[in-house]
């Protein structure tokens, strides 16, 4: 008896649920956007790609010289290593090993700088393209905007609205 009750009570809330989300289906509006392809699109994003290109380029051109250094450090002793005395030989992997660490650091170094410029490159675009972002959704009855690589798994090309975004981010970009 008790069961019975407990199953017509479930079913009860489920045509409730049904029922309810049906009503509220009706009313959304869901809008997906390729964040990625916006900052890669627009203007500003272009801009700052160049300028993150140019410093990537000067810093492997730094680098250039050391490593081939150090490649011909390593050939000097893959080939001299036979006639040179053990002690020689200690001083001059030491000397490699130290040299490759110093490079290495410098690389580290690099990549942390590169890493601030990229994000000092990309915070006036993302900040411009959540004002963006919500100012559309708002405008035009989205109850929800997401980005296509965070999450979701399936979507109607028809719902991405990604270059519409594109062009009003740089519009919203072209007064600064």
């Amino acid at each position: 008896m008790v069961s019975q009750k407990k199953l017509l009570a479930g079913l009860i809330f489920s045509l409730f649920c049904f029922a309810a989300s049906s009503c509220f289906a009706a009313d959304l509006k869901i809008g997906i956007m390729d964040v990625q392809k916006i900052i890669i699109q627009c203007e500003a994003g272009k801009a700052a790609k160049g300028r993150f290109d140019v410093k990537m380029k000067q810093l492997q051109s730094g680098f250039k010289a050391e490593e081939d250094a150090l490649k011909v450090m390593q050939e000097e002793i893959k080939k001299k290593s036979s006639a040179w005395s053990e002690e020689k030989k200690n001083e001059k992997v030491r000397e490699f090993q130290k040299s490759g660490r110093e490079l290495q650091a410098k690389t580290e170094d690099a990549r942390f700088e590169m890493k601030n410029l990229q994000d000092k490159e990309l915070e006036p675009i993302l900040k411009a393209l959540e004002t963006v972002v919500n100012t559309y959704g708002k405008d035009n009855g989205y109850t929800a905007i997401m980005d296509s690589k965070n999450g979701v798994v399936y979507f109607d090309k028809k719902i991405d609205i990604s270059d519409t975004i594109v062009k009003k981010l740089n519009g919203a970009l072209a007064g600064k």
